[in-house]
């Protein structure tokens, strides 16, 4: 080999040093973390220990007594478990419509709609009280009917709701398939004004004759049950929806689509397709609407009247016995109300678990989550 040829011969080129990540210094993590615990320890973890240690200070069997023999408190627990689901329901139907509305449908409005579901967050509880009391008071804008005869709106309220009921039904259960369709299924104008009339005409008549609601009697709303379900249903009003809008429009409309166009009714797609792909956020927002409407405390505080055994909740039974220095009775509501919130805890953390990771979401996919 010649001098020149061993010359040519490439020299191995050492390897560039690997640039190691970064990290704070040890002091600087472990600093942070111990703020973190001793914050939530201090705010959190301590008084929440403090609840059940005064709950139980005077003994099982007092703390017992508390809740059960006491005619009030019991009352208020009934109550709580009557409004919350109330409000939990019409959250969750209301949700589910606006979501589909919302993420399906490009319409006039639909930027004002999605704003007026956040307005409960920018509105205080108090003043969302103020003003029920303000509408459906007896010095408000319908107080001096719903005094007079508040019932005789029912007949028509009921027999409406039955006619949206009837012609919603008419569309989830009519097939989506112009092949498929028989009989009445191909003419559905008719069909909804005919129906809708017997509909309402059936059931409005109905009621009359049959007198179920009294005649010449005030309707309560404010300082009532009523008035409780509308104040709990206003301040949990976005929970359910804003869960459910970035679900359906990730998922989007092509494998409802692939459905209707393969035959299946509405119903059918609902059931079959839409509900599997938005089931996460939809229990995701339930359990945050249960939470909040079991805690509300400043609309209900409004329009409840603070009658004991009759308008107060759970939260306004603890805020009455503690006035009253029962404060073993105060706490012991309020350890049920803290079992209430970590068991929410407990079902939102499982939750989580549960949910697909973002490669797997339905609807399109960057290059990167495929990866």
């Amino acid at each position: 080999m010649s001098v020149d040829a061993t010359l040519a011969v490439p020299r191995p080129v050492a390897a560039a040093p690997t640039r190691t990540a970064q990290q704070d210094p040890a002091w600087v993590r472990w600093g942070l973390i111990s703020i973190a615990l001793i914050v939530v320890g201090v705010l959190i973890v301590i008084p929440v220990i403090n609840i059940f240690v005064q709950a139980l200070s005077e003994g099982v069997g007092v703390y017992w007594s508390n809740l059960v023999d006491d005619p009030d408190t019991r009352d208020s627990i009934l109550l709580t478990l009557t409004v919350v689901p109330m409000a939990l329901a019409a959250n969750l139907i209301f949700g589910i419509c606006a979501a589909w509305a919302i993420a399906r449908f490009d319409f006039p409005g639909r930027t004002l709609l999605t704003a007026t579901i956040d307005l409960p967050f920018s509105v205080s509880p108090v003043v969302a009280g103020l003003m029920f009391v303000l509408i459906f008071g007896l010095q408000g804008y319908f107080g001096p009917f719903l005094r007079r005869d508040g019932y005789a709106i029912m007949p028509y309220l009921t027999s409406f709701l039955a006619v949206v009921i009837f012609i919603l039904m008419f569309f989830l259960f009519r097939p989506s398939s112009p092949k498929a369709r028989r009989g009445l299924w191909n003419h559905p104008l008719p069909v909804l004004l005919v129906g809708s009339a017997i509909v309402f005409g059936v059931l409005f008549f109905g009621q009359q004759y049959f007198q179920v609601w009294p005649r010449n009697q005030s309707l309560k709303i404010i300082f009532a049950t009523p008035g409780l379900v509308l104040a709990t249903a206003f301040v949990t009003f976005p929970f359910v929806a804003r869960e459910l809008i970035p679900v359906m429009e990730a998922a989007g409309p092509d494998e409802e689509l692939a459905a209707v166009s393969l035959g299946a009714s509405g119903w059918q797609m609902f059931w079959t397709v839409t509900v599997p792909n938005i089931k996460w956020g939809l229990v995701y927002g339930i359990i945050l609407c249960n939470a909040r409407a079991v805690g509300e405390f400043g609309a209900v505080y409004v329009v409840s009247g603070h009658i004991a055994g009759q308008t107060d909740t759970m939260p306004l039974r603890i805020e009455k016995l503690f006035q009253e220095y029962n404060l073993p009775g105060s706490f012991a509501v309020a350890s049920v109300l803290t079992l209430l919130a970590i068991l929410t805890l407990i079902a939102k953390i499982k939750l989580e678990r549960k949910v697909p990771a973002a490669a797997d979401l339905p609807g399109p996919k960057t290059d990167e989550a495929q990866r």
